[in-house]
């Protein structure tokens, strides 16, 4: 026996919407309607709450209901007929309603407003869709397909471009005042400017010091950054609103170590050590991968930087014939490289790399990668804010890393408190 033929048997009372739903699918049987597509009970239950919502809102305006108006009243408003319209719902495609008018013409409907032609719910969906890298004609065919719903190419690209205010806001946001670390790194995206290039757009990630993640920011490049573009970066950030930063990581990026003392002189460099192992086996063989790796290791966990700079030496009297790149890579980045060295365990964890803005590159990465190539650099930044956008939809940038962070936070608030921040200068 059916879980509902015992309800019917039970006698078991159903609920009012249980009731209005069973009365409205024993009506589309009857009458031989789909529940579902163009002309299904989907569409026309849609319809018939748009309508309802629309009416109520005109008796709620005009202060009485249709044909019962109060003798004594002295508005001359009354309803004067409907209009047809059609709208594009995600649930049910396009769908046409009538829309009541009042003789004065002072109704002004909340539910689906004037001139709007798509409820809210098709905007979020739109953009939910771009910033996964489907195309403006991809999205545009989705709607076709899924919905039976006609929302052009133009369209998307208007509904997309609308979010260019709120990016522009978000980009100029306050900040706070102190971040232990900031994370920089680059994600590579295709921008067809008379020819299909590869552009970088920068990203920065902030920890506070109660263990919230910051995007603070996004940046197209031209790939060939040097000072000037890092000091109106990192001005940016200043100006914003952030004093002070306790660690500054990045990958090796050009005349961004040099400006950073000007901007905030008590911050610390530190290059990613992940993206620096990663570097040295580019330059090796595969065959030598393991003893490589073997005989780096005494060097990114060494107790001290002395202990560093002794174990390196040693890596090249081991590899230094073999691979004079690897020992010159090592070189070149060893001031950027011993300052987390100086820190405890649990600070060393999350300074060693760039993992903290990693998981971010990721799906940007994805999406860009959908993509394929971007008209400009903007569409490739709405693209990617949008993808920030929808792992935080409050529009603030942040997600909590409280539970992570908290030993992290613990151990830098004691080695920093000089310069930690009280309740009162926060």
């Amino acid at each position: 026996m059916t879980p509902r033929k015992q309800d019917r048997e039970s006698g078991r009372q159903l609920s009012p919407e249980q009731a209005a739903a069973a009365a409205l699918v024993a009506d589309a049987k009857a009458r031989g309607l789909a529940l579902t597509g163009p002309d299904g009970l989907l569409k026309l239950f849609t319809k018939a709450v748009l309508e309802t919502a629309l009416a109520e809102e005109m008796t709620e305006h005009l202060g009485h209901e249709k044909n019962r108006v109060p003798a004594e009243r002295e508005s001359t408003n009354v309803r004067n007929g409907s209009r047809t319209k059609t709208v594009v719902s995600e649930a049910a495609g396009e769908v046409e309603i009538s829309v009541p008018r009042d003789r004065e013409g002072t109704f002004e409907p909340r539910i689906v407003k004037k001139r709007q032609r798509r409820l809210t719910g098709v905007d979020e969906i739109v953009l939910s869709l771009y910033a996964k890298g489907l195309t403006t004609g991809e999205i545009s065919a989705h709607f076709e397909e899924i919905y039976g719903a006609s929302v052009s190419k133009e369209t998307v690209s208007r509904i997309t471009d609308g979010v260019l205010a709120e990016m522009n806001e978000w980009a100029s946001r306050p900040l706070d005042r102190v971040y232990v670390a900031v994370f920089i790194d680059a994600v590579v995206v295709k921008i067809r400017d008379g020819q299909v290039g590869n552009r970088p757009v920068y990203a920065a990630i902030g920890v506070t010091v109660d263990g919230h993640k910051d995007v603070l920011g996004l940046w197209a490049g031209s790939g060939g950054e040097g000072a000037k573009f890092w000091m109106a970066v990192l001005t940016d950030l200043r100006n914003r609103g952030v004093a002070d930063v306790f660690f500054l990581v990045c990958d090796g990026l050009k005349g961004l170590p040099e400006v950073v003392e000007n901007v905030w002189p008590a911050a610390t460099v530190q290059t990613c050590i992940i993206h620096l192992i990663r570097n040295t086996f580019r330059l090796t063989s595969r065959a030598d991968h393991d003893a490589v790796k073997r005989d780096l290791k005494p060097i990114y966990t060494a107790p001290t930087p002395e202990a560093a700079a002794f174990a390196l030496d040693e890596f090249e009297e081991t590899w230094g014939k073999k691979y004079r790149a690897v020992i010159r890579l090592w070189r070149n980045a060893w001031e950027e490289f011993i300052p987390f060295l100086d820190y405890d365990a649990e600070i060393r964890r999350v300074l060693c790399s760039t993992n903290a803005i990693e998981s971010l590159n990721a799906r940007y990465r994805r999406a860009v990668r959908a993509r394929g190539h971007f008209p400009s650099d903007q569409a490739a930044l709405k693209c990617l804010y949008l993808v920030t956008r929808s792992l935080d939809p409050t529009g603030t940038g942040r997600a909590r890393w409280a539970v992570r962070w908290k030993p992290v936070i613990d151990a830098m608030a004691i080695t920093f408190s000089d310069r930690w921040p009280s309740a009162e200068t926060y």
